[in-house]
């Protein structure tokens, strides 16, 4: 709900989104198993907020990420972008809903094409969906560029003349060339230095604001997903574990997995010292995962039911996928 009491109608609502892929064997190829890398998500994301994805490497968050946009086919589920049902749009529906949702890829590098000027990529989406041409499209991307703290004067490089930081702002103007309603941020900051990340998560915030921009945000570091996120999503092999607002999350974390998450993120004090908690083993196969809770075999917290029984995302405010949620404090 808003602050005015009234009902705030979902930018972006995923329901059961499941992706599997099938693992084959033999001369004929035969379908023996799947690989789950997405299975059952479900959450929404409101207009002008920025809902965090975090999780460990190979949990499906960038997977998330290409079905949102389109990149990928759910095996299952529903997305719904701004009132509109993605799954049951044609073709040139599908061309026209690009407009609105727009992605900034994980490496500004291989996103970007070497052979071409920046004009060239950032004028792209502009051309293809025939917004602006001749000296109207040159004065647009020049636009663009300044938005995100780049200059004239760059137009007429190629991506290899730019540094990491100044690559990911040209795929950010990019993003922002269609005015877009939704981007998902695809760990856009996990390729960057550290000094480097805070000016791209300070100038994501900016754009935020100035355009009133809904916002994805995909990472496996928690500093960068507190900065920027209203709320958050923990994701484990495929589901989510744990959705909460980002200061109840930090403060009060009631699933085990999201514990241990937090326990690890170094404090710049060293007078404080933290708890802990240290997890065994790696991340299960997503091709073969456990018996009911698919932490257990990693939780330090588990019992009988959590090898018998997958426990269900349940909550309001807070919700978490755990038979016994931590209390805290």
């Amino acid at each position: 709900m808003s602050q005015d009491g009234e009902t705030l109608t979902p930018m972006l609502e995923v329901k059961g989104l499941k992706k599997y892929y099938p693992l084959r064997r033999g001369v004929f190829s035969s379908k023996i198993d799947y690989v789950r890398a997405v299975d059952g998500l479900s959450f929404t994301v409101n207009k002008g907020e920025t809902l965090g994805i975090v999780g460990e490497s190979g949990c499906g968050k960038s997977t998330t990420g290409q079905m949102i946009t389109q990149l990928l086919d759910p095996t299952e589920g529903e997305i719904w972008f701004d009132g509109k049902k993605m799954n049951e749009l044609g073709p040139e529906d599908i061309r026209q809903t690009r407009r609105d949702l727009q992605i900034v890829f994980q490496d500004p590098f291989a996103s970007l094409n070497p052979r071409m000027r920046v004009l060239d990529i950032v004028a792209e989406p502009l051309k293809v969906h025939g917004l602006a041409r001749g000296a109207q499209l040159r004065s647009t991307v020049i636009e663009l560029l300044e938005t995100v703290g780049l200059g004239a004067h760059h137009v007429d490089r190629h991506p290899h003349e730019f540094s990491g930081g100044q690559r990911q702002r040209i795929g950010i103007a990019r993003a922002l060339a269609l005015k877009p309603k939704l981007i998902v941020c695809d760990e856009p900051v996990s390729a960057l230095d550290v000094s480097i990340q805070a000016q791209i998560l300070n100038l994501l915030k900016k754009l935020q604001a100035q355009f009133q921009l809904t916002y994805v945000f995909i990472a496996h570091g928690l500093p960068s997903v507190k900065h920027i996120s209203d709320r958050i999503a923990v994701m484990y092999l495929g589901k989510i574990v744990e959705l909460a607002g980002r200061d109840a999350l930090f403060a009060k974390p009631r699933h085990p997995y999201t514990e241990a998450l937090l326990s690890a993120v170094p404090v710049p004090d060293p007078t404080l010292r933290k708890k802990r908690v240290l997890l065994t083993g790696e991340m299960p196969n997503p091709a073969n995962p456990p018996q009911g809770c698919a932490f257990h075999p990693r939780c330090p917290y588990a019992q009988a039911l959590c090898r018998e029984k997958a426990p269900v995302l349940e909550g309001t405010a807070h919700a978490v996928a755990c038979h016994f949620p931590l209390q805290g404090e």
